[in-house]
């Protein structure tokens, strides 16, 4: 098969295994990234139904060490990260001083005094930049984005595979923790958070290993390869944000219907104008919405009522397990009620639809209490 590179992107690890693959690459946040193989619906399927395997490598990942509480660490987030057990990782956003989300992430404790930061690819530098501006003296700062490759094993025989092909302990990790493993000979990060709604693991190996631990796994017939086309109509199933579209620094974890991972109780970056929103109250939340067929809303496409646009869509797509078009978007407080009757716009199409609770699908192995 001939592959054009196409310029000025970056490439994971594993381009050469993609392209083997015959997978369809695209330009996502300046990476050549595999959008489908198979086909998005049928990745995505596959996916609720076995597992699947994402290659994840173009995340950030940052070491720090140094207290929480001494180096500042602790206000560069506006959830707490001091009293996270050691083996265990959080999620929320890190804002800027008028509160909007200059990324959400997920913040691991390596050690007392020892910390992983995992970012979304887009924003590796700002973050960096960001965090090093914020810590004190003596704290240690290092990016280790370029050394370390990511790959996500999401579905409901993620466990079964893993502990046949890894290591029977892997099976014994909870819901948002990790541990150590031997990975091909390498000490190894394997987490479970996960961006799908199912049971899976994360494991953080180095880049010389990504392609042999991504064949490796491929080992068993029950697992195909997924690109970033079935991950983003899986996240949108379970109502999780996409950093860009439906949370950026213009919007606030207030707005975004974040405020669980916002700790009041604690100083931290951006609290000051969290405060004045929340006195004030909000204008406008992002909001879910099921339309009434199969026709999909898209990014931008508008939101009215009655007539009126309240608001946009910020992530729209076909909902494969639903069989129905799926969204969120930021409308007009007024309008965001479960129930709540709303038209998608675009051009002269409209599309009748429904503000609805999250998430759309409430039948993930992760919503299972034995995998929890």
């Amino acid at each position: 098969m001939k592959y054009d590179m196409q310029p000025n992107l970056k490439s994971t690890p594993l381009l050469n295994e993609h392209i083997k693959s015959s997978a369809k690459m695209v330009p996502f946040a300046g990476w050549n990234m595999p959008i489908q193989y198979e086909g998005i619906i049928a990745e995505h399927s596959h996916t609720r139904t076995q597992a699947s395997l994402f290659d994840i490598c173009h995340m950030g990942e940052f070491y720090i060490k140094g207290d929480a509480a001494d180096t500042g660490l602790e206000n560069i987030f506006s959830f707490s990260i001091g009293n996270i057990s050691v083996g265990k990782c959080r999620y929320g956003p890190m804002l800027n001083k008028e509160g909007g989300i200059k990324d959400d992430l997920i913040v691991y404790r390596l050690s007392r005094d020892e910390w992983m930061v995992v970012v979304n690819s887009a924003t590796i530098d700002k973050d960096a930049e960001h965090i090093k501006a914020n810590l004190k003296k003596g704290a240690i700062f290092e990016n280790r984005s370029e050394k370390l490759a990511k790959l996500d094993l999401q579905g409901p025989l993620s466990r079964e595979i893993v502990t046949g092909l890894i290591s029977p302990d892997i099976g014994r990790l909870k819901y948002y923790t990790f541990e150590y493993f031997d990975v091909l000979g390498e000490k190894s990060i394997v987490s479970r958070t996960g961006y799908t709604g199912e049971l899976g693991y994360e494991f953080y190996i180095s880049s010389g290993k990504a392609a042999e631990l991504w064949n490796h796994l491929l080992k068993d017939k029950r697992l195909k390869p997924a690109g970033l086309g079935a991950r983003d109509t899986l996240r949108l199933e379970m109502g999780f944000s996409l950093y860009g579209r439906d949370v950026t620094e213009e919007t606030t974890p207030l707005e975004a219907n974040l405020e669980r991972f916002v700790n009041f109780d604690r100083d931290f970056i951006g609290k000051d104008a969290l405060v004045r929103q929340k006195k004030e109250g909000v204008q406008k939340i992002l909001i879910a919405f099921k339309t009434d067929s199969r026709r999909a809303p898209r990014h931008d496409y508008s939101i009215l009522k009655d007539g009126k646009e309240i608001g946009k869509v910020t992530s729209g797509s076909f909902s494969p397990s639903l069989s129905c078009g799926i969204g969120l978007g930021y409308v007009d407080v007024k309008f965001s009620k479960a129930g709540e009757a709303i038209v998608i716009k675009h051009g002269p199409a409209e599309i009748k639809a429904a503000v609805v609770e999250k998430p759309f699908y409430k039948k993930s192995s992760i919503q299972g209490s034995n995998v929890v």
